[in-house]
């Protein structure tokens, strides 16, 4: 169900630094940019993530209560991509680990304060 999802940034510079190391690291890549937007993904046809200065040219701010949940294939993968994060600056929400029995996950803050995770289901 979900197309893309899209995240402020009030630094686009040091945004684009961040995620392009970090989605790299599960095969995305850029797939659309312009001057107030850049959007990553592994292809045009499964769902995305951008990150854009505000359109009504306020400060860009993280929403309480909102996050991007990026899935992986497996818990390594979640204690990798976890670890990269912090490595390029992201603020820890929740080391990776098990989160009751079917679940394992990383959570974090980029550098502007937006909260995700990577994730993987299963034991």
């Amino acid at each position: 169900m979900i197309g893309y999802v899209t995240l402020g940034t009030n630094d686009m510079a040091r945004a684009a630094t961040f995620y392009d190391a970090l989605l790299g690291e599960i095969g995305a890549k850029r797939l659309m940019e312009g001057e107030t937007f850049i959007a990553w993904g592994v292809s045009m046809d499964t769902p995305g993530l951008g990150v854009f200065k505000p359109f009504d040219g306020a400060a860009a701010s993280a929403g309480n209560g909102t996050m991007v949940a990026l899935a992986v294939d497996s818990k390594e993968q979640v204690d990798k991509l976890y670890k990269k994060a912090i490595s390029l600056g992201a603020a820890d929400e929740g080391a990776a680990g098990p989160r009751g029995e079917n679940f394992y996950a990383g959570y974090f803050r980029d550098p502007d304060g937006n909260k995700l995770n990577f994730f993987c289901m299963g034991g």
